[in-house]
């Protein structure tokens, strides 16, 4: 790895759409671990670490007091180009929200999509930041660690395991490291340059946040063009770990619009086809496509794949929980089999397949489930090699 840019990991499927995710000062990229399985079913999702936070090293940026948002929007894209991203869509919390609406400003053809999570276009005065990062320098990490979970959090999520870890990477990290995400905190603000943002942008409030109050989060809905709010009730600073339910379904929504045209619905679909059913089987049906059959899978790759099975609503886990039981009742036996197989892929167990098919046999009749059981026996003997 390059040791120039941040820690970070990575994941989804390789095809993913690209999405960056920024954390914020104080935690590690486990922030977004309650985001993480949903994201990235659709996206190729890339988490890093801020400069002397989690596994990156504090001398990524100046250690002179005059690091700003702009050094870290520049390991930003740095970490795209790693990556061969030209674009890519990003959310960032607080500190990491701000390294987004700067990109967003300052280099608009990169991001697709923002979403901005208890942010601001300016973290209040500029004095208190800098006083900040005095303390740090001569206390350490450890003098904010008792302050922060009641910033952070509501009281009653404060003993939660997460909570936890995220206090815990408060200690852990690196007293300059810290201390200049607090410089590059104290000379940002972007008040009067919303108006240029023109990604797509969803911003996200906790009704309860003392860091970022909502009335920071107005401020950056009212002045971006087209920007949506969500105020999320009963949140403090990071309403992402504290009400997931809330925020995830958000995201994953304005993160992964569905395809607007038939040729994103066709491209879209053939990669969500592709992943679910295998190449071998999806070059087989591509084959064997004639003028007289063609319309057919161009229709279902457009509809069936490109505009059902890309909708965030459902994961693909569900999808084929569903898919299944649809085609038991109708006796598709035949289709079963190639389903059985992709959920399978879509990471349902065979207990899991066997449970769905149980159930069915209340729903649709023992003779559809027994017949449903024989396909599926099938399916996986020819896997296990008999």
């Amino acid at each position: 790895m390059n040791d120039r840019l941040p820690h970070f990991t990575l994941d989804g499927p390789a095809d993913g759409a690209p999405l960056i995710l920024g954390p914020s000062v104080g935690t590690s990229l486990a922030v977004w671990a309650p985001q993480l399985a949903a994201l990235a079913r659709t996206h190729r999702v890339l988490r890093f670490d801020l400069p002397g936070h989690g596994g990156s090293p504090s001398s990524l940026v100046p250690l002179d007091g005059s690091a700003t948002v702009a050094d870290l929007a520049a390991l930003v894209l740095a970490l795209a180009d790693d990556q061969g991203w030209s674009s890519f869509s990003y959310a960032g919390v607080s500190l990491g929200g701000a390294t987004g609406l700067y990109l967003a400003v300052h280099h608009p053809s990169r991001i697709d999509r923002l979403a901005l999570v208890c942010s601001s276009a300016r973290f209040g005065d500029p004095e208190s930041w800098r006083e900040r990062a005095a303390l740090v320098r001569r206390e350490g990490t450890g003098a904010m660690a008792a302050s922060r979970p009641g910033v952070w959090f509501a009281p009653s999520f404060a003993a939660d395991p997460l909570a936890t870890v995220l206090t815990g990477d408060l200690r852990a990290a690196d007293d300059e490291g810290y201390a200049a995400c607090c410089d590059a905190l104290a000379t940002y603000d972007l008040r009067d340059r919303l108006g240029e943002v023109t990604a797509p942008t969803l911003v996200v409030a906790g009704r309860e946040d003392p860091a970022t109050p909502p009335a920071h989060a107005r401020e950056l809905a009212d002045g971006i063009p087209g920007a949506s709010l969500l105020e999320v009730a009963g949140a403090a600073h990071l309403a992402g770990v504290e009400r997931p339910g809330t925020v995830t379904p958000a995201l994953v929504t304005h993160l992964s619009p569905l395809p607007v045209d038939d040729t994103s619905r066709h491209a879209a679909g053939m990669r969500v086809r592709r992943a679910v059913l295998g190449d071998a089987h999806v070059d087989r049906a591509v084959a064997r496509t004639t003028p007289f059959t063609g319309r057919f899978q161009d229709f279902i790759t457009r509809y069936a794949w490109g505009e059902i099975w890309t909708d965030p609503t459902l994961d693909r886990r569900t999808r084929s929980c569903v898919t299944l039981t649809a085609l038991v009742a109708h006796g598709h036996d035949a289709e079963l089999a190639m389903h059985v197989r992709a959920a399978l892929t879509n990471g349902l167990t065979r207990e899991e397949i066997g449970a769905v098919l149980l159930q069915t046999a209340v729903y649709c009749g023992v003779p559809a489930a027994n017949s449903a059981f024989a396909t599926a026996q099938r399916v996986f003997d020819e896997l296990d090699g008999h």
